[in-house]
Order: structure tokens, then sequence, then C-alpha cells
């Protein structure tokens, strides 16, 4: 280890403390109830992970509010809870935050099967939150992937799966419009950054798309 990587581990050690600090000085829960609230469910306490190297925030329904079928979106009667299960969710201070909840499986009349219950920070079939995977796909536009999974301490991976969500939830949701065609609700393409682990550029067609925000 070089005289710069050390400086760089005790900065990084350093800060991970001063944001623990910050963890006791102010209530996360309070900070999350103000700034991430969600409907159906609260923040029930906060823990430190294992060596203190994350934060995991557990979750638990409100009291009296029933589930949601994950098919049709309507409240359905309970069936039974899945595992535990961790969402991360956008760091603190460079500490990794997650949520920790374990998913109610519902009896839907209407779908007529049992299925999972709808989550308002999850999808359901990622283990990052839906707040993360926009915070990263914002950064993935200034930055390329690589670059923005290196500053926020997480995985290429991560980041591909956090711009594939954005650009798929766009595509469903908003009207597109090819590049070159001049609109002042155009917004920035992800293209440009869209690179691999060895800097190559995403010819994925869907990269060459602006995402028009209503």
């Amino acid at each position: 280890m070089g005289l710069g990587d050390g400086g760089d581990m005790l900065a990084r050690v350093t800060l991970e403390v001063f944001a623990f600090e910050i963890i006791r000085a102010m209530d996360l829960l309070t900070i999350l109830n103000l700034c991430h609230h969600q409907p159906g469910f609260v923040y029930h306490h906060v823990r430190y992970g294992p060596h203190k190297k994350s934060v995991e925030v557990h979750v638990r329904p409100r009291a009296g509010s029933a589930a949601v079928c994950s098919g049709r979106h309507q409240p359905a009667p309970g069936y039974d809870h899945l595992p535990e299960r961790r969402f991360e969710f956008i760091p603190f201070w460079g500490i990794l935050v997650f949520f920790l909840y374990s998913m109610r499986r519902v009896q839907c009349r209407n779908c007529g099967v049992v299925v999972v219950e709808e989550v308002p920070w999850s999808d359901g079939k990622h283990q990052l939150t839906k707040a993360y995977m926009l915070f990263l796909a914002r950064w993935a536009r200034q930055l390329s992937w690589q670059e923005t999974a290196e500053a926020f301490h997480t995985s290429w991976e991560k980041v591909c799966f956090a711009v594939e969500y954005v650009v798929g939830w766009g595509l469903e949701h908003r009207t597109l419009a090819p590049v070159g065609e001049h609109s002042p609700k155009i917004r920035a393409p992800y293209s440009g950054n869209n690179t691999d682990r060895n800097g190559r550029v995403d010819s994925d067609p869907k990269s060459v798309l602006f995402l028009r925000i209503q």
C-alpha cells in the first residue's frame, strides 16, 4: 500500500467515524420520515450493521394498514410472511444504508392466487431501492458507470441495474423523441456516458433516446 493509499484509507475511516457521530446526534428515523416517507409503513428502529460498516433500518407495516397486491395494486388479505430481505438505500455520508423488511404474501381475490405484496420503496425485483436506483442513474448521466460505482463504493453491475430500471420506466411511462428533435421539455440523455468496465460506449439503441420529462 502506497502513501497515497494510506491517506485515502485514513480519510475514509475518519469520514465513517464522523458519519456515525452524525447519526447519533440526529435521529435518522426522523430524517427518513421527513425526506422519504413510506405510505402504509413505518421505520421501526435503526441499528449498526456488522463491524459498524453499515446502518440497518427496520421497516414494518403501519398498524391497521392492509397489504397491497402487486398484481392488481389493490388491498388484499394477508396470507403469510417471507424471510427478511435487505434493500439497499442511498448511502449516508459514505455509510451503506439498508432497509430490512419481511415481505407479506397476500391472497388476492381478483388474481385468484397468492402473490407477494407491493411496497413503495422497491419494485420487488431488485435489492436496490427505487430511490437509490434513481440516485445512481442520475449520477451516471454525469460520470461513466465505472466512475459512478467507484464514487459511491458500489459495483458497476448495480449502476447498470439502476440505469436499466430508470430507462425502462421512462420507456413505459413517457413519450420518446429521437435525438435531434428540439423541445424545451427534453432533458439530457444517458448516451455518451454509458460505458462498460473497459470504457467502451454502450451500443444499446435505448441509449440514444431522450426521455421526455413531462
